[in-house]
This record gives C-alpha cells, structure tokens and sequence, in this order.
C-alpha cells in the first residue's frame, strides 16, 4: 500500500512539471510510473505462471508449495522394507587358519551372500585366503587310537553362519586373488531352500544412486549402512581387472564379501576395500564383473583365462573412450576362426557394450578356455554377430600381443613392461617414471611363479635403479646369464624385493 502511494504521489507530482518544461526525462519516468501502477492492478498470477518465479524480480526460481518437484525422483522415506527383505541372504562367514607361531591358529571374520538356495555363498578372496592347508586345534587332542598314538583333530577352516543362526561347514570352490571374489559350497542338513538374493545389473548404476551394505564389520552382525555411488570405474593400480564402484556407504573390517545392494534389493557389488586414510570412500567389484567370473571359478576353481586372439589398434586419438578397433588377428586363433579382420570394431561381449582396449581384455580373460562368446562388431557400418570359442592364452603369443599393448617385453621371465608415463602414473597414484609397471606376467612363467603382478612397478633390479622399461631390459642384459635377479617392486605404499630363477 505504501509502494503504491508513492507512485500515485509521483505521478501527481510530475503532472504540473511537464506542462511547464520539455524535459526529455519526464516521458521515461511517467512511462515507469504507468508500468508500476499496472503491475499493482493485474490480477495474481496462477500457479503454473507462478512456478519457478519468487517476488517481483525472477532473480531465482523457487518452487510454490504442493509444486510437482523433480520428474522420475521420489525421495525415499525408509528403507526398512528393502532391508527386512533382502538381509536373509547376507552371511557371516568365520575363517581358521594357520598363525604367526606354529601350532598357533589365526581366526578371522567377513561377510558374504547365498547366491543359490542350494548352498553356494559369494565372498572376497582375502576372507578365505587364510584358510588353506590341515589346521590342527592344539587344545583338543584326539583319542582315536592309531599308530603313532593319539593325534589332534584338524578345525573347521570355513564356517557360515545365516541371518536365523543357522551354521554350515563350507568349503572354498574357486578364488581368484586379481578380483578378490571367491565362491564357497556349504554342506550339511538343510540346503535346498537358502534365502538367496538377487542380482542386479551394474552397468546400469549411475552416481548419485541409493545403495546400502550390509554385512558384519568388527563382527557385529548385520550391521546395514546406506550411501550413494561415489563414482564408477576407479582404478586403484591393483591390476588389470581395476574396475570399482566407489561408495560413500560405509564399509569397515569385516564387511570385506558383503553384498551392496541397489534401490531393487539387487546385488550390485562385493564390498572389497576401504583407504584407512579416508572416511566415507569404500569399493565394491562390480556384480557383472562377478558374473562373468563365477563359472570359471565353479569349473575350473581358479580364474583361467580366455584368450581371443587379437591386435587391438590404440594409436586413434580417442581409443580410450571408443570401441577398440581390431589392427590384425593371430593365425588358428578363435579370433580367425570366427573370420574376425583387422578393420573390425568390437562393440559388445555377450550383449554389454565395451568402450575401451581394458575393458575388452577384462570381459575376455574372465571367460573360462571353452567358454563361447558372442562379439558384436562393426564392419563398413554394419553390426553383426560372431560366435567364438575361446582358448587358454599360448604364452608366446600373450606376451607379443601384450607388447604390442604396452610397449615392451621380457620374453625370458614372462614379465611384460610399460613406461610410468605422467598419464600413466597419474590414475595409478604414483610418481612418473618412478620405475616401469608391470602391465601382465605370462601365466608359468617365472615372474608369476616367484609372485609378480599386473599393477607392480619394478624401481630397482639386481640394485641398480632403473625408472623405465627399457632400463630393466638393459639392467638384465648386464646380469650373469642362468643367475637369479633381484628385483625392488612397489606394490600399492609397499617395497618388497623379489628373486626371480631364470
């Protein structure tokens, strides 16, 4: 009412003004004065006109109360109902293996999930890795008479325990340390009817997605946390099967094997890792990373790799980001035979789309020799379809097609090497031209049997400091030939030095 008053009051004021003079300002200010006066006599605007507007100025959007909010958002109130649903099928799984001092035993705790009501459980591989070898109680001696007298009797290595409290003997069916995903089978009276969960797909995840752990961190049972997902993708320099969900849900020793679930009560992940530096920044294997896996691990009980037989091109400008294009095929491999040429793109592996050289090689090596494939490709821009057959990888053609990859190769020892370029380097969290990465090590061979991996980075051999690939090819050049190498390998905060026998 006052604002309004004010401009009856100046319009009156301006009236005798512009009789007496030609003024050129006083047609602006009468001008505003109609405009101001308007604006008082029009009637409210409506709620659609209003949406989005606040005050007289639309200096910012603001939604009126009863709005319709965000399309395809409905914020959840409680996740009571997902939880009492899908917590049946999370374990606790309780290892025991051999200590620090003999006769002593070492007994630790994870989680896991039923993946079949016939009694096969999912877990990482470092929960069960401890559990391997005869391990005897030194507290409860046996009786049974034998030659050579009484003898103890060995520990249940690996035991699960359900939501109910029941408790099944288990044993380790396949693991696979470069994933850290082990498959376990229970036995016992019982199985038949688990509580097994579902599993979602993670290529659909997106950040800012709901998901919530459950599992049993410093052995508190069924401990649930929720967050969102923190990103896609991570690489934390562990090896070529880097490929993590990152959470901000917390996980904590004992989580490690846990499932995390989606917004369906979908499996979307393992809870594998946490950086002990950080707060709210946990990692998760992919679940479809763990599909592809769990046959392999079921035959074969270890990852055994399948092998295509391809040359991938990555000179292009954008081969990170693009499907990889097919520079030349090995003869008799299951590439030829499936008359897969150079020129090829390959776009999809059993139906998921792949984007990059890394992705390629996870989706295949995950497949068990003997596996079929489908690939999609693209050819002169058509798509089509090819069954292929894989095979174990022939060490000598890995090693060439990897030192295509990567640039360099140490035929002898089976180690193959990349410079520590800043773009590579960068991802990994560690310095440039720090040493040179071990980018594979050929299976049998002697960097594998003495314990190299894929994500090491060798900075010294036989103590002289070398910081690329073709210093450790000259470095060995200079050893004694049949002498054993030392080598100074950092791997993730920690040195080591590992021999290799030629």
């Amino acid at each position: 009412m006052q604002v309004r008053l004010l401009s009856v009051l100046l319009a009156v004021a301006l009236a005798p003004v512009a009789e007496a003079s030609e003024d050129p300002l006083l047609p602006w200010l009468q001008a505003r004065v109609r405009e101001h006066n308007a604006w008082f006599a029009a009637p409210p605007p409506s709620p659609a006109t209003a949406e989005g507007l606040t005050g007289t100025s639309a200096l910012w959007r603001e939604r009126k109360g009863g709005g319709a909010g965000l399309p395809n958002f409905v914020p959840p109130t409680s996740l009571a109902p997902l939880i009492r649903a899908v917590e049946a099928g999370v374990v606790n799984i309780t290892t025991v293996g051999p200590g620090a001092l003999p006769g002593a035993v070492k007994r630790s705790t994870g989680s896991g999930f039923v993946l079949t009501p016939d009694g096969l459980v999912v877990t990482n591989n470092h929960v069960v890795a401890n559990a391997q070898g005869p391990v005897m109680n030194p507290s409860r001696p046996g009786v049974t008479a034998g030659e050579g007298g009484p003898r103890e009797v060995p520990l249940q290595q690996v035991s699960v325990r359900l939501a109910d409290g029941r408790e099944f003997p288990a044993e380790v069916v396949g693991r696979d340390a470069s994933t850290d995903v082990a498959l376990l089978r229970l036995s016992g009276a019982g199985l038949g009817s688990l509580p097994a969960v579902y599993l979602g797909d993670s290529d659909e995840l997106e950040v800012g997605d709901w998901v919530v752990a459950i599992g049993n961190p410093f052995g508190l049972d069924h401990s649930v946390a929720h967050g969102m997902i923190s990103a896609k993708e991570r690489v934390l320099g562990v090896g070529q099967f880097d490929d993590f969900i990152q959470t901000d849900a917390l996980i904590n020793p004992g989580n490690s094997g846990g499932p995390l679930f989606n917004m369906k009560g979908e499996v979307i992940g393992v809870n594998t890792a946490i950086i002990s530096e950080g707060q709210g920044i946990g990692f998760a294997v992919p679940i479809n990373l763990v599909k592809d896996l769990l046959p392999n691990l079921r035959e074969n009980g270890k990852l055994e790799r399948g092998w295509l037989g391809v040359v991938i091109n990555e000179d292009g400008e954008d081969s990170a980001t693009t499907a990889p294009v097919v520079k030349d095929v090995y003869r008799g491999s299951p590439a030829a035979a499936a008359h897969i040429r150079p020129g090829d793109r390959l776009i999809a592996v059993n139906g998921r789309p792949i984007g990059s050289y890394l992705q390629l090689l996870r989706k295949v090596a995950l497949l068990a020799p003997g596996t079929e494939a489908k690939l999609t490709l693209l050819r002169e821009g058509a798509t089509q379809e090819v069954a292929v057959r894989l095979v174990a990888r022939p060490a000598q053609e890995a090693t060439e097609g990897l030192a295509h990859r990567t640039g360099s190769s140490t035929n002898d020892l089976g180690l193959v090497l990349r410079d520590l370029t800043p773009e590579v380097a960068a991802p990994l969290g560690y310095e440039a031209f720090l040493g040179a990465l071990v980018s594979g090590v050929v299976p049998r061979s002697p960097a594998e049997q003495s314990g190299l991996r894929a994500g090491d980075v060798v900075t010294e051999v036989n103590r002289r400091r070398v910081k690329d690939a073709a210093g450790v090819k000259a470095a060995l050049e200079r050893g004694s030939a049949g002498a054993s190498i030392l080598l100074r390998v950092q791997r993730g905060d920690a040195l080591q030095y590992i021999a290799i026998a030629r």
